[in-house]
């Protein structure tokens, strides 16, 4: 079986000519704006725009080094090559992490797909750029909801308790900040905690001082914060303790 695959020669363009090159820079900016347009539609970070530049530019690297450079040691495919790797680095510039959440994972994902689309492109196989392309749209929107339905399973059925946030807060005289300070510090430096502040705040008309600790939990376990703090509440400088938490949605 004879697989046709559409390139500027089916189209009866010849090959490197100026009307070729515009033909894949298009395309490749095209395309990268169609999966983009999805991405803004949803209200994502990498949009229209950003998903168009970054299949453009790949694009355009396809073409300089396929027909920028000749004689026998010229390899258009070094340039493409670079394209896998420098797109790492704006794909890392959309990922955050914040506690025990990882946000932008997919977002990457899609630019570094985009990339490799505009070089497709870039290349002349419009064929198999215009797949791609709808093969990462239908993976961003089909897929989405048969991932949270798989959240939802593992949380039914593994995971009891969603990550929580907890604001921990300790009050003492201004003479007992310092040791009631550390006392806060050493009580929520655990394992299962990852701190997100620690501040302290002088109370006016000099009643005292207010320790406030934010930190966060992959579960939420309000046992395990009234061990932390036990050893605080103990302690005879301490006037008053109070904390409360907040349960985190998760975030794909």
């Amino acid at each position: 079986m004879t697989i046709t695959t559409l390139t500027p020669e089916f189209f009866g363009i010849v090959s490197g000519s100026p009307v070729d090159l515009a033909l894949r820079v298009g395309i490749g900016a095209f395309l990268g704006a169609a999966i983009g347009f999805e991405r803004q539609w949803r209200a994502r970070t990498a949009g229209v725009r950003t998903n168009a530049l970054v299949s453009l530019g790949a694009a355009l690297f396809v073409v300089m080094g396929a027909f920028s450079f000749n004689g026998p040691d010229a390899d258009p495919t070094r340039v493409a090559a670079q394209i896998v790797s420098g797109i790492g680095f704006l794909g890392a510039g959309v990922i955050m992490k914040q506690g025990a959440t990882i946000s932008g994972l997919n977002t990457a994902a899609t630019l570094w797909a985009s990339a490799a689309v505009g070089a497709l492109a870039g290349g002349g196989l419009y064929l198999v750029a215009l797949g791609g392309a709808a093969a990462i749209m239908l993976a961003n929107t089909l897929l989405r909801p048969l991932g949270r339905a798989l959240d939802r399973r593992r949380g039914e059925e593994g995971r009891e308790h969603p990550a929580a946030e907890y604001r921990f807060e300790v009050y003492c005289p201004v003479d007992a900040e310092g040791a009631v300070r550390s006392l806060v510090f050493d009580a929520v430096h655990r394992p299962e905690f990852t701190v997100l502040s620690i501040d302290a705040l002088d109370l006016p008309d000099d009643a005292g001082v207010r320790i406030t600790a934010m930190i966060r939990s992959d579960e939420r376990n309000d046992r395990e914060i009234e061990e932390a703090i036990a050893e605080v509440i103990r302690t005879p400088a301490v006037t008053a303790v109070r904390w409360s938490a907040e349960e985190m949605a998760e975030t794909d």
